[in-house]
């Protein structure tokens, strides 16, 4: 997998946690950099986390699966993403509130990672080395989890919709581009 690809999937797979930031970001008066970075560490910790979960059970089932990877890796970034544009499509409001406490940042964290459990299965599959990818996954994540506080605190909810909706499109384009490959219409 190229540093490219990688970077393409770390971005769409932190936008959730993007979009959480950002409301975290705009329930706060004033912007707590220790907020911040707390937020930026369960989040990236769990998006590293996950993909490693998911490729352990997806190494597990490899020898079984082997022949349809592929369409397995388009089904579930494809049906990820489009969960994440419809989310973002959805006229329901998220949770806007700054607590950080131990229950919310958890529950919050899964739920946002949730996308990268699936991915580490097909990373499994793609053979890809495990160790950089989620590290790099989690650092992606981490910063752009920081970086959604402050632009929540400054600029509210405007882009969380907007964010969401470009990470559903890039995993959506991940799972054709992985398809397409191993299709052999990609070199």
């Amino acid at each position: 997998m190229s540093l490219f690809t990688l970077f393409v999937t770390a971005v769409g797979l932190s936008m959730d946690a993007f979009a959480v930031s950002i409301c975290k970001g705009l329930a706060m008066k004033k912007l707590s950099w220790k907020k911040a970075l707390i937020i930026g560490l369960w989040f990236g910790g769990f998006q590293a986390l996950m993909p490693t979960i998911g490729y352990l059970l997806g190494t597990k089932f490899e020898s079984y699966v082997t022949a349809i990877d592929h369409w397995i890796a388009f089904v579930l970034l494809a049906l990820i993403g489009a969960n994440m544009i419809k989310e973002a499509l959805s006229k329901e409001e998220g949770e806007t509130n700054d607590s950080i406490d131990i229950k919310t940042m958890f529950l919050l964290a899964v739920a946002t990672s949730i996308d990268a459990l699936a991915v580490g299965v097909t990373y499994a599959f793609l053979q890809v080395q495990i160790v950089p990818a989620v590290t790099f996954i989690g650092v992606i994540t981490f910063s752009l989890s920081v970086a959604g506080v402050k632009i929540g605190n400054v600029f509210g909810l405007k882009y969380k919709s907007k964010a969401e909706i470009t990470g559903g499109v890039i995993l959506i384009l991940m799972g054709t581009k992985i398809l397409l490959e191993h299709l052999g219409f990609l070199n």
